[in-house]
């Protein structure tokens, strides 16, 4: 697994200084809508001024302007819209499993996805899950509170069984403000995860997901008589592997990420399938940019 200070370099880092999470829904409480809005008062960037009316703020008045002109100017900023986004980090054990391969692609992730959002000053909320929801640690304050966020991610470990239909009803619980949900996940579980994310889609919640898989995961070198032993539940099958069994294996795998796309494109939400092979660098400027995710 990744080491300490590890998650991401420094020159990777300013390369994601660019980039914004991009939502598409029009989510109650966003200010300004889904564009960027002129607002009085403090703001990203001046942007011009306009006349005093009764009832504005006067904390906005640009008092320069009023000793020159002797007239009441307030000064207009660009503001630009906000909605609140959680980022679900998937920490169960199946995570763990080919080296702890996909542990550490979800931990450098996250860690990408929140300085993006912390240079634009959007805050994040960042919920691990297994068998239910973890306690969330706030990603907010600008760039300058990356190494918390980065200290955090890196104490995180595996743990758990995916009870995924639980944390579906924790989470609406817990978060009654829809806004945009990023799922970083594997997405195993027996039962699947369809029908939990309609169910999340149908409370307004904005979904992206990306699920990661390593190689094996999808086309497994198996062979032969085997004994596997599922890495949550420590149940073991014996079965017998050969071309047509691993044929038929990766088209199921392909099937059920085809419908965690439509799970996620039925409710406005955006898809990306990632394989820990696939650079991060990657997955962010050609995956998530290509969904729309970012931008």
């Amino acid at each position: 697994m990744a080491t300490r200070g590890a998650l991401i370099d420094r020159d990777f880092l300013e390369k994601l200084e660019r980039l914004a999470i991009r939502w598409q829904k029009s989510l109650p409480g966003l200010v300004g809508g889904n564009f960027p809005s002129r607002q009085a008062g403090p703001g990203q960037e001046f942007l011009d001024h306009r006349q005093f009316h009764h009832g504005d703020d006067l904390r906005a008045v640009n008092w320069r302007a009023y000793l020159r002109f002797e007239k009441l100017f307030l000064k207009m900023f660009h503001i630009e819209p906000r909605v609140p986004v959680r980022l679900l980090l998937d920490v169960s054990l199946s995570m763990a499993t080919g080296g702890g391969a996909k542990f550490d692609y979800a931990r450098r992730l996250a860690a990408a996805l929140s300085y993006i959002g912390l240079v634009r000053h959007d805050t994040i909320a960042i919920v691990p899950f297994s068998d239910g929801l973890g306690d969330a640690f706030l990603c907010s304050g600008g760039r300058h509170r990356f190494g918390p966020t980065a200290e955090y991610l890196e104490a995180l470990r595996p743990e758990g069984r995916t009870r995924f239909a639980e944390v579906a009803r924790q989470f609406t619980a817990r978060y009654a403000q829809r806004g945009l949900l990023i799922l970083v996940s594997d997405f195993f579980e027996d039962g699947g995860f369809e029908r939990s994310l309609e169910l999340l889609g149908g409370f307004g919640h904005e979904l992206m997901l990306i699920q990661l898989w390593d190689p094996e995961d999808r086309e497994p070198p198996w062979d032969g008589r085997l004994a596997l032993e599922d890495a949550e539940t420590g149940a073991v099958v014996e079965l017998d592997v050969d071309g047509e069994a691993r044929r038929a294996y990766t088209a199921a795998f392909d099937r059920y990420a085809r419908s965690l796309e439509r799970a996620a494109l039925s409710t406005g939400g955006r898809y990306l399938g990632v394989p820990t092979s696939q650079p991060l660098e990657g997955a962010i400027f050609a995956g998530l940019t290509g969904v729309g995710g970012l931008a």
